[in-house]
């Protein structure tokens, strides 16, 4: 008999390839290949990098039913995985806080997690659950529209790189504290903060942007900045707190950075209807 077929040359390549191949799949598409045949089958469930989108479910005008299968989709996926996950990533707008994400961030933290990025649709802010500071191979960690509060107990995120903060609910000591305690960081974002006087100590960082309501600015330890982008929000409130400052940290800040080569601020005054803006340069 003539297997026309052909030989089955994909299914016989090294697994390090064949995740290479789901790797570049979306992360539905790479589930669904457990159907191609008995050596497929869990094929998929050793990729180290699990990224859930707005396509990682069928799309339906039903918005619970679709954060319902979001939720599942997701249990399902990490319930039959095997191996470290490296990287962990959800940018899905349908769904919102759910209890689930405890238990997802605590599996995560005994798997070698080295990339965190968490952004949920609009809604109620979910709570970060202390797990993720036991999580000690991060390197980049994005964080949107939640509330964060690290323990007593934190001693730092020694491999951190790369911190972005959007809209995110921590105090000003907290922010500083979780800064200061991540040696190698180089990249920072924080946007969306109101009111925050901050003191960053950070040796390795090279790139810094700031966006929200700022009263102060100081930039203790970063000798090595090369890239500042500032946006502020000027309420009545600050302006009135530039004004009768004398010795303002952001007015001098710059005395801390010898290796600045691009520095871009704006400043948007909001008592004003339409938006204006000061450009600073670059």
């Amino acid at each position: 008999m003539v297997d026309v077929m052909g030989p089955d040359l994909i299914s016989d390549l090294p697994q390090s390839i064949i995740e290479s191949i789901l790797v570049q799949l979306p992360i539905r598409d790479a589930v669904r290949t457990s159907i191609l045949s008995s050596k497929w089958r869990y094929k998929w469930a050793s990729i180290t990098q699990l990224v859930f989108d707005d396509k990682c479910v069928p799309f339906s005008n039903d918005r619970e039913f679709v954060e319902r299968s979001v939720v599942k989709f997701i249990t399902r996926v990490l319930f039959l995985h095997q191996g470290p996950i490296h990287k962990f990533q959800i940018t899905n707008s349908k769904l919102q806080s759910c209890p689930e994400i405890d238990q997802w961030i605590l599996f995560l933290s005994r798997n070698d997690i080295k990339v965190l990025v968490m952004e949920l649709g609009e809604g109620e802010f979910f709570r970060i659950p202390s797990s993720l500071f036991n999580c000690r191979k991060l390197t980049r960690l994005e964080l949107s529209r939640c509330e964060l509060d690290p323990p007593h107990s934190f001693k730092g995120f020694v491999c951190l790189r790369s911190l972005n903060l959007h809209q995110v609910l921590i105090s000003p000591d907290a922010v500083e504290t979780l800064i200061s305690r991540c040696p190698l960081l180089e990249s920072l974002s924080l946007s969306y903060f109101d009111n925050l006087a901050l003191t960053i100590c950070a040796p390795n960082l090279k790139y810094l942007y700031l966006e929200g309501e700022f009263k102060d600015i100081c930039l203790e330890d970063t000798p090595l900045l090369v890239e500042i982008s500032i946006a502020m929000y000027m309420t009545d409130d600050i302006a009135e707190h530039f004004e009768q400052s004398s010795n303002c940290n952001f007015l001098k800040f710059l005395g801390g950075v010898p290796n600045l080569e691009k520095l871009v601020g704006l400043i948007y005054f909001t008592k004003v209807t339409s938006c204006s803006h000061l450009f600073i340069g670059s």
